[in-house]
C-alpha cells in the first residue's frame, strides 16, 4: 500500500461515514478534501504512517479532533492492509500496516520505474527558469557553477511535478562590463597590459589570440574605435561560445539564450514603459523618465532613462520580465548571486507595477558563495582565469558527478565550502560515492540474482518481514513526498539528502538480507521476492539522482 493508496482509503472512508449519516457538516454544506496529506511518524514504533486530517476536518464538521479521529479509526481498521489503528495527542492517527500491504510497495515501484516519484502538483503551470547568466566577459566561476547545478535540478524537479519548464539564459550583451572586455583583449592582442578597470587571466590573451587568428582583416590596424567594436563582437561570441560549451559538459543547455541587447534593439524598453505609463506608474522629473516604484513598497523611486537619453540599469529589467511574461510564462524565478540581495525589492515592486503578484508571478532566489577547500586551506587562484576558480577547474579535479550532487546537496542559503579531497576519495565519507555505490550494489545484485536462476517470478510482500525490509521501504515510499516539496519550497537538496538516507538503508538491508541463496541451497520465494525489493531500490536511486543530473553507474 502506497502512501496515495492509503490517503485514498482515507477519503473514501470519510465519504462514507457522510453517506451514512455519521459525519455532517456543521454549515449544511460542504467538501470533501480529494486527498489527505500522509506522513511517516517520527518515531517508527507509533506506527508506518500518521496523519492529522482530523484536526485538519474535524470543525468542519462539528467536531473536535479527539472524537472524529476516533469515529475515523473505528472504520479504518477493517481496511485491508491496516494492521492497527492508533490516537495520539489531541487526535493525530497513527497506522500500521500489514507486512503484506507494506511490502507490495515494492513491486509498484518496480513497475513503474522512471515515473515512480514523478507528481502533478504543478502541471498546466508555464515556468521560466532563469540561472547562471554570467557575463561573457570569463569562465563561468564558482558561484555560477553552483547556480548550474542547482538550477538544473531544480528544473528537473519541476518538469518531475508537471511543469512546463523554459530554461533559460540571460546574455548579458549591453553595457560597460563589454566595453572593458573588448578594452582587455585589445590591449592584449597589442601586447600591453589590461586596462586599470579590464579583465586579467590567461584566457584573454587566448581570446584575444583567437580573435586575430580567425579574423580576415588585420584588426590592429584599423582605428581605435573600430578596433575595439571588432574585438568587442568577435570576443563575446568566442567567450560565449566556451561558456555555452562549459555548461554542456556539465550537463547543463539551455532552452532559451536571450540578448540583453536585444531589448533596446527591438523597441522592448519602450513598450515597457508605455505599458507602465498606462497603468499610470512613470512620471517625468528633471528630464528623467522614472516609475513610481515606492507605490510598491520599494524603498525609494527609480529612474529608468536618464536625462540624458541612456536608458538606467531597470529599463533593461522592466523589459526583460515584460517580455517573459508577454511569452506566456505564469511564474518567472530568477536565480541570482548573493550581491544581489538589494536587487529583490525593486524587482518585486516592478512585478506589481505591471499589475502581476510579488511571489507569484515572479520569484528570486539568492544563492550564497562556495569555497574550494584543500588541506584545509581555500583553492583561491585558477590556472586559466587567475583571479578565480572556475567550473573546468572544479570539474577536471573531481569530475562531473561528484561536482553537481557537492553544488546541489546544500541550501542555497547556506555558504558552501567543499573539500575537494573528500570528492575524490572512493569511501563512504564521499557522498555521492556512497550512493552510486548503493545504486551499483543494486545492479550488481540483481546480477548476480540472474546467473543463480533468481529472477522475479514470484513476489509474496508478506515475506518482507524483516526490520530492515520494513525501514527500506519505508524510505522508499518517500520519494514522491520529497520530490514534491523539492519543488514547493524550492530545494533540490532534499533530494540529495534524502538519496543518502536510502542509500544507509539499503547497504543495512543487504547486510542483513539474502537476495541469493546460499551456495548449494535452493531458490525459495523470499529471495524472488527480496529481488523486487533491490530492484525497488535501484528505481528510487536511479530517478533520484537523475533529478540531480548525476549519472547512476552499475559498476564501480
Amino acid at each position: 500500500m502506497t502512501p496515495a493508496d492509503l490517503s485514498a482509503a482515507i477519503v473514501r472512508v470519510i465519504a462514507a461515514l457522510q453517506a451514512d449519516g455519521r459525519l455532517a457538516f456543521k454549515d449544511g454544506a460542504g467538501e470533501l478534501p480529494t486527498e489527505v496529506v500522509i506522513e511517516r511518524p517520527k518515531n517508527r514504533e507509533h506506527g508506518d504512517w500518521a496523519t492529522n486530517v482530523a484536526m485538519q476536518l474535524a470543525g468542519k464538521f462539528g467536531l473536535n479532533p479527539r472524537a472524529f479521529a476516533e469515529l475515523l479509526s473505528s472504520e479504518l481498521v477493517s481496511v485491508k492492509g491496516i494492521e492497527k489503528v492508533d490516537i495520539a495527542g489531541p487526535g493525530f492517527i497513527n497506522i500500521t500496516l500489514s507486512a503484506a500491504a507494506a511490502g507490495e510497495l515494492a513491486k509498484a515501484i518496480v513497475d513503474a520505474g522512471p515515473s515512480y516519484g514523478r507528481g502533478k502538483d504543478l502541471a498546466g503551470v508555464k515556468l521560466n527558469l532563469e540561472f547562471v547568466s554570467a557575463n561573457p566577459t570569463g569562465p563561468i566561476h564558482m558561484g555560477g557553477t553552483r547556480w548550474a547545478a542547482v538550477g538544473d535540478s531544480l528544473a528537473r524537479v519541476f518538469q518531475a511535478q508537471g511543469a512546463d519548464v523554459t530554461r533559460e539564459y540571460y546574455f548579458n550583451d549591453h553595457g560597460a562590463q563589454i566595453d572593458r572586455f573588448a578594452r582587455s583583449l585589445l590591449a592584449r592582442a597589442r601586447g600591453e597590459a589590461a586596462p586599470e578597470d579590464g579583465y586579467g587571466g590567461a584566457y584573454i590573451q587566448e581570446i584575444a589570440d583567437r580573435v586575430l587568428a580567425e579574423t580576415a582583416i588585420d584588426i590592429l590596424s584599423l582605428p581605435e574605435a573600430e578596433a575595439q567594436e571588432a574585438f568587442r563582437a568577435a570576443g563575446v561570441d568566442l567567450m560565449f561560445g566556451e561558456i555555452r560549451q562549459s555548461l554542456h559538459d556539465f550537463g547543463v543547455d539551455f532552452d532559451v539564450y536571450f540578448h540583453e541587447n536585444s531589448l533596446y534593439e527591438s523597441g522592448a524598453v519602450d513598450k515597457a514603459i508605455a505599458r507602465l505609463r498606462e497603468l499610470g506608474h512613470i512620471f517625468e522629473e528633471d528630464g528623467a523618465i522614472w516609475l513610481r516604484s515606492t507605490t510598491f513598497g520599494d524603498d525609494r523611486d527609480r529612474v529608468v532613462i536618464k536625462s540624458d537619453g541612456e536608458a538606467a540599469y531597470i529599463a533593461g529589467d522592466l523589459a526583460y520580465y515584460l517580455d517573459k511574461r508577454s511569452r506566456g510564462f505564469d511564474q518567472c524565478i530568477y536565480m541570482l548571486g548573493a550581491d544581489h540581495h538589494g536587487y529583490v525589492q525593486r524587482m518585486m515592486a516592478l512585478c506589481a507595477a505591471f499589475g502581476d503578484v510579488p511571489g507569484k508571478n515572479l520569484e528570486i532566489l539568492i544563492g550564497q558563495m562556495v569555497n574550494l577547500m584543500r588541506d584545509g586551506e581555500p583553492v583561491r587562484m585558477s590556472k586559466r582565469a587567475g583571479t578565480v576558480v572556475t567550473m573546468e577547474d572544479l570539474v577536471e579535479v573531481v569530475g562531473v558527478d561528484a561536482a553537481r550532487y557537492a553544488l546541489a546537496r546544500s541550501s542555497i542559503n547556506s555558504q558552501l565550502d567543499i573539500d575537494l579531497e573528500q570528492l575524490q576519495k572512493k569511501t563512504n565519507d564521499n557522498p555521492v560515492f556512497y550512493v552510486q555505490y548503493a545504486h551499483a550494489r543494486t545492479a550488481q545484485v540483481a546480477k548476480n540474482a540472474a546467473s543463480l536462476g533468481v529472477e522475479r517470478t514470484e513476489f509474496d510482500p508478506a515475506l518482507l518481514s524483516h526490520t530492515t525490509e520494513s525501514e527500506l521501504l519505508a524510505r522508499l515510499s518517500e520519494l514522491p513526498r520529497v520530490v514534491a516539496q523539492a519543488a514547493e519550497f524550492r530545494e533540490p537538496h532534499r533530494v540529495a539528502r534524502y538519496l543518502e538516507e536510502v542509500a544507509g538503508s539499503y547497504h543495512r538491508w543487504y547486510d542483513a538480507c539474502r537476495v541469493t541463496p546460499l551456495s548449494g541451497a535452493a531458490v525459495e520465494s523470499v529471495h524472488r521476492t527480496r529481488l523486487w525489493l533491490n530492484d525497488a531500490a535501484g528505481v528510487v536511486l536511479r530517478n533520484g539522482l537523475d533529478l540531480l543530473g548525476v549519472s547512476a553507474p552499475e559498476r564501480m
